[in-house]
This record gives structure tokens, C-alpha cells and sequence, in this order.
């Protein structure tokens, strides 16, 4: 409207050139088509709204004949048992009843913002009509019609938000109403990030650099032999990767949010309490710091008296603590939330399979090398009763022959069986069980890479192993089908229907082709880098350690960009199927959006999109249904045309 606006100024004819009656009828032409733009928007707002409301209505009256039924239940069960105690709901049917209020209180809280902004938006727009074209008309039209319009005189919203209070007050909560406003409280929609999160992250970050600036000059200046600072960095490897993990995972956030891929309806996440990307930062930052304090004590543990040996432990100790502990501090929420999901993921095959449960355990296919330096830690101080000197570890990593290959093959497992529980669920043998084959891969490659380890010594040149050639050949098998996978299936690129996104798929979210040209060669790359470490290890160029240690963050990495085009593909496509049930939309409206739209609405300088970056547009094919209204105009304003589609919802 603003962009209707603008043009009409813009092409009216001067005042010293025409009389004053062709300026009139100038605006007047424009005011026609401008009214009846309004009113087709005003329509479809009042159509959406009255949808949306009474969809809630029948929402609220399926909510309530629940609690009613299970209230009755209740007092029939008392009147049996001749108790005269009070009313107790069953403490599960209760919690889902009060999970479902919340949410559905949500959804009443975002349609009477609905309601709040489209009244603002013609209130702004008809006033800067007013303004520009010095007239009253846009006043007048704004009483007579938006004033007058069911989206805007209904207050049934405002009688449902109350009659929701007053039920979850009243009877799931025993009339605590601050416990229940307390559930059912929802963030403003503009809220912005804590200053004082941003200073953290900042303060840590900025801390942790420093500290490990310092421990790798202390590394190589330090007198302690080579073998105790091998066994050290073995112990301090897994903690490095999960704190980059974290952050990793903040900026994964990051990119979400501010392309609209909406990662919490697609993880289920409470959008009342959930964490930000600052907090994750936050978080590695904080342990990235402790983890170099560790490093340095360790490195300097003579001159402070401690045995080396115990900071790697305390160390892996306060990390578990954090996770594990209880009490409802330090992101209670969201720990729980994870050790939820962990649960369900280790227990697979016998609970439904969750978006979150299957991205959990594919992260957890990157951490293998974490995993495996954790069971070493725990090797170590089992076996190894001096914390002065590390000793001889070889029956921790070298000969230990079953507990690293089964650790080795968990994250494929869990992945393998919710693959195989989702069959179950869906009757489904494309793509699931074709997926649990590409899980399946990977134990032929554990169990080939132990056998080649332990039949080595009877082999005089290793190539005359027969178990290293099956190992290549399950590797190389492996690695093209996972890339396969990722490229086909998890990413949805190389779609026949791309169109002018050569290779990728006719609807992309990010702002520039590259990303995805780059993150299709980067997995290639690092899918196959294991090629690269073998010829390197096995001519003794490079150690092994060396290699796992360079290649284990490289594997996180890679498992960080594949997460934006996963997400961004089940945005846009559901392809995995584990859409929740809320309302989605391409691109939504996040935290920011009503602060941004209000700016827009003021701003002199004419259309900001949001689908747009530093001035240009994102490079996105606009499918027929959703091609813009008002189009670049470049003839006269009596030629000015409006695509109106009445049909299309907001």
C-alpha cells in the first residue's frame, strides 16, 4: 500500500503545469483503486479472523467436554469410595489437559495480536494516505469501514483468553491463579535478547580465546613427556567437541531464526521457554573457559601441588553434573527437554520416533569421536590406579577389541532402530527401511575395521590383510550411500522441477544459491576425507591421533551445515513426516516481525521485505499463488493495475 502511495505522488502531474481539476482527478483514479485494494484486504482479513476464531471456539468446547468428563469421572470414582476429600485429577490426564490449554492459549494470544496489528496497519496507512494525498478520505474510510469490520468490533477473543484463565485457574490449578497465569503466560512477541546474555557471551568468548592462546603455548613450552600430553589431549578431546557441538548449535539457531525456518514448531519446543541462540553461546563459552582452566591445572599441576590426573575428571564430572542435575536452575527446561529426548532415543525401538529424537541421534553419528574418547576416559581411571603417570593404556584404545567397537556402532544403532520403529509405525518400507540400510553400512565398517586391527600382526605388509580391503570396500559403500542420502533425501536438492535453481529445488529459503553449491561439495568433501586420512596414516606421514584429531571437529562441522538444509527442508516439505500439529507457514513470524512491521508502517523511505537481505532480494522462484500484488510500475498512474486475488488467505 505504502508502494501504491508513493507511485501516485510520484507520477501526479505538476501543479505549475495542469489546472487543478486533472490533479484532482488524477488522485481520484487512484483513490478508487486504492479503496478497492483496501477492501478486498479488509475482506480477507475479516474471512481469516472469523476462520481462526471459530476454529478456536470448537477448540475450547472440545478442551472443556474433556475436563468435564474427567471431572465427573472423578466424583462419580469419590462418591463409590463414600470419601469426602477433595477432587483429585489424575495426575497424567491432568498434565496433558493443562499442556493442551497452554497451547492452545497460544494460539488465542497470536490471533488477538492478529487482530491488534491488522487494525494498526490501516490505521498507519490510511493516515499516511491523508498525509501525502492532503485529504480526510482515508479517516472517514477508516471509521465507516475498518472500525465497523468484524475483525475489529468481535471481542469473543478477548472472552475466550478469559474463559480460559478462569478454567485452568479454577480447575487444574485449585484456584492458584498466579501458578496458572504463570503456565499460560506467552513472551511479548517484540521481546529482545537480555543485554547482559550479550555481554556474557562476549566477556567468555573473548576469555576463552586468550586462555587457549595459552595453553597451546604452554603445550609446546612445557617439560612434561610427549606421552603424558598424548594421553592428556585423548582425555580433553571429547569435552572440546561437545562445547564446539553447542556453539555450533547457537549459530544453527541463529540462521534459522533469520531465515524463517521455524525450528521450534519443528523440534515441539515450548515457545515460551526455550533457548536462544545467545544462550547456547553463552553455554560454550562458559565451558570453553573451563575447559582451558582444566588444560592449564593439568599442565601446570606440579607447581600447584594436584595430581595431574585429576582435572580432566573433574572436569568431564562438572559437565555431567550440569546436565543431570535436578534442582531447577541453570536451564532447568531445557535439560530436562534433552534428557527426555535422550531417553527416548536410547530406548528406540520402543517409543514413537520424534522429529527431536532422530536429529538427536544423526548428531550423535558426528560425536562418534567423543563418545569413544569418554569411554576411554572412563578406561583410564578404571585401570589405571596412578594419577601421577598415565602408564601403559593400550587395553583402553589399541587391544580393546569389543567395548570401542560397540560404542563405536551406538549412534548407528539408535538410528537403525527408529528407522525400523518408524516402519513399524507407518507401514512404510521407502524411505525407512531403505534409511536403517544406510545405518547398517556403518557396522560392516566397525566390524571390518576391528578384525583388520586384530588380525594385523599375522601380516607382514597390512595390504595382504584381507579384512582391509573389506574394510575399503564397506567404507567406500558407506560414504557414497550416506552423501546420497544427505544430498537426495535430507536436503531434497537435485529436484528435477528446480528450475532456474540449477541443482537444487524450485523453493530455497537461504539468501544465495552459493551456500547450498558450497555445502553439497563440502559434504562430498568431508564424507571421503577418511580416504585421505587412511593413505596419510598408513605411510606414516601423520599419526593416527593427529589425524582423529583434526577430522573429529571437521565431522562436527559438517554435521553443523547439514542441519540448515535439513531443517529448511523439513520446513518447507515436511519430508520426514514429523510435522507438528500448529499452524506453519513459510515463513513466519518470529520474535521480532511485529517491531519490524510497526517500523515499516512509519518508515519514510517506502517498502522494506522482508524476504530480502542488505537490499536484495533473495534469489527464490515465486511460485503463481504467490506472486507479489503490486508489481514494479513504470507507465503512467491511469494505466496503474492491481492484482487482486480475493481466493488467497493472508
Amino acid at each position: 500500500m505504502k508502494a501504491m502511495l508513493y507511485t501516485a505522488v510520484e507520477e501526479a502531474p505538476a501543479m505549475e503545469s495542469v489546472e487543478e481539476d486533472v490533479i484532482k482527478r488524477h488522485f481520484a483514479n487512484f483513490d478508487e483503486n486504492f479503496y478497492h485494494y483496501c477492501d478486498e484486504e479488509l475482506k480477507k482479513i475479516n474471512t481469516f479472523y472469523s476462520e481462526k476464531l471459530a476454529e478456536a471456539t470448537r477448540k475450547y468446547a472440545a478442551l472443556s467436554a474433556q475436563l468435564r468428563s474427567m471431572v465427573e469421572n472423578q466424583q462419580k470414582a469419590k462418591t463409590k469410595s463414600h470419601t469426602l476429600k477433595r477432587i483429585n485429577l489424575p495426575y497424567r490426564k491432568a498434565q496433558e489437559l493443562k499442556l493442551a490449554f497452554s497451547e492452545f492459549y497460544l494460539s488465542l494470544i497470536l490471533l488477538q495480536n492478529y487482530q491488534n496489528l491488522n487494525h494498526t496497519g490501516f490505521r498507519k496507512i490510511l493516515k499516511k494516505h491523508d498525509k501525502l494525498l492532503r485529504s480526510d478520505n482515508g479517516g472517514r474510510w477508516q471509521k465507516e469501514q475498518v472500525e465497523t469490520s468484524h475483525f475489529f468490533t468481535n471481542k469473543d477473543i478477548d472472552k475466550l483468553i478469559n474463559d480460559t484463565e478462569t478454567t485452568v485457574t479454577g480447575t487444574l490449578e485449585g484456584g492458584d491463579r498466579q501458578k496458572a497465569m504463570k503456565r499460560l503466560r506467552v513472551p511479548p512477541l517484540g521481546e529482545q535478547q537480555s543485554p547482559w546474555t550479550t555481554f556474557k557471551v562476549g566477556l567468555f568468548s573473548g576469555s576463552f580465546v586468550v586462555l587457549f592462546i595459552a595453553v597451546i603455548l604452554s603445550a609446546i613450552f612445557h617439560e612434561s613427556t610427549g606421552e603424558n600430553l598424548k594421553i592428556a589431549f585423548r582425555l580433553y578431546r571429547g569435552p572440546l567437541l561437545l562445547i564446539e557441538f553447542v556453539f555450533l548449535m547457537g549459530v544453527n539457531i541463529y540462521g534459522w531464526r533469520s531465515s524463517g525456518v521455524n525450528h521450534v514448531l519443528i523440534f515441539e519446543l515450548d515457545p515460551r521457554n526455550h533457548l536462544s541462540e545467545q544462550h547456547l553461546m553463552e553455554m560454550a563459552a562458559i565451558f570453553g573457559v573451563v575447559w582451558t582452566l582444566s588444560l592449564l591445572s593439568f599442565l601446570y599441576s606440579a607447581s600447584l601441588s594436584i595430581p595431574p590426573y585429576v582435572n580432566p575428571l573433574a572436569l568431564t564430572i562438572v559437565m555431567i553434573v550440569f546436565v543431570m542435575n535436578p534442582f531447577k536452575v541453570f536451564r532447568y527446561e531445557a535439560r530436562f527437554w534433552l534428557l527426555k529426548t535422550i531417553g527416548r532415543m536410547v530406548a528406540a525401538p520402543f517409543f514413537h520416533v520424534g522429529f527431536a529424537d532422530f536429529w538427536l541421534a544423526d548428531q550423535l553419528n558426528s560425536l562418534v569421536t567423543a563418545l569413544l574418547d569418554f569411554q576411554f576416559l572412563t578406561c583410564f581411571y578404571v585401570t589405571n590406579g596412578n594419577w601421577l603417570e598415565a602408564g601403559n593404556t593400550r587395553q583402553c584404545m589399541e587391544e580393546s577389541y569389543i567395548i570401542r567397537p560397540i560404542v563405536n556402532c551406538l549412534p548407528a544403532w539408535f538410528r537403525f532402530a527408529q528407522c525400523l520403529r518408524r516402519y513399524r509405525d507407518s507401514k512404510e518400507a521407502f524411505p525407512h527401511l531403505v534409511n536403517a540400510g544406510k545405518y547398517s553400512t556403518t557396522f560392516c565398517v566397525v566390524i571390518f575395521a576391528t578384525l583388520r586391527s586384530f588380525h594385523a600382526s599375522k601380516y607382514d605388509d597390512a595390504f595382504d590383510n584381507p579384512y582391509l580391503w573389506l574394510w575399503l570396500l564397506s567404507s567406500v559403500v558407506s560414504a557414497c550411500y550416506a552423501y546420497t542420502w544427505d544430498i537426495k533425501m535430507d536436503w531434497g536438492l537435485f529436484d528435477k522441477n528446480a528450475g532456474e535453481n540449477t541443482f537444487l529445488r524450485e523453493e530455497i529459503v537461504y539468501s544465495t544459491p552459493f551456500f547450498y553449491y558450497f555445502a553439497i561439495v563440502e559434504d562430498l568433501v568431508l564424507r571421503f576425507v577418511w580416504a585421505l586420512s587412511f593413505a596419510l596414516t598408513e605411510y606414516r606421514i601423520v599419526s593416527g591421533d593427529l589425524m582423529t584429531s583434526v577430522l573429529a571437529p571437521l565431522e562436527v562441522f559438517r554435521r553443523f551445515v547439514w542441519n540448515f538444509f535439513r531443517l529448511e527442508n523439513e520446513h518447507l516439505n515436511n519430508c520426514g513426516k514429523f510435522r507438528a500439529v500448529r499452524d506453519i507457514s513459510i515463513a513466519p513470524i518470529d520474535s521480532n516481525d511485529q517491531i519490524i512491521i510497526l517500523k515499516m508502517m512509519d518508515d519514510e523511505d517506502g517498502v522494506i521485505n522482508r524476504d530480502t537481505k542488505h537490499g536484495r532480494a533473495k534469489n527464490r522462484k515465486i511460485k503463481e499463488d504467490k506472486k507479489p500484488l503490486l508489481t514494479t510500475f513504470k507507465g503512467s498512474l491511469q494505466d496503474l493495475t492491481v492484482d487482486i486475488s480475493s481466493s488467497k488467505k493472508l
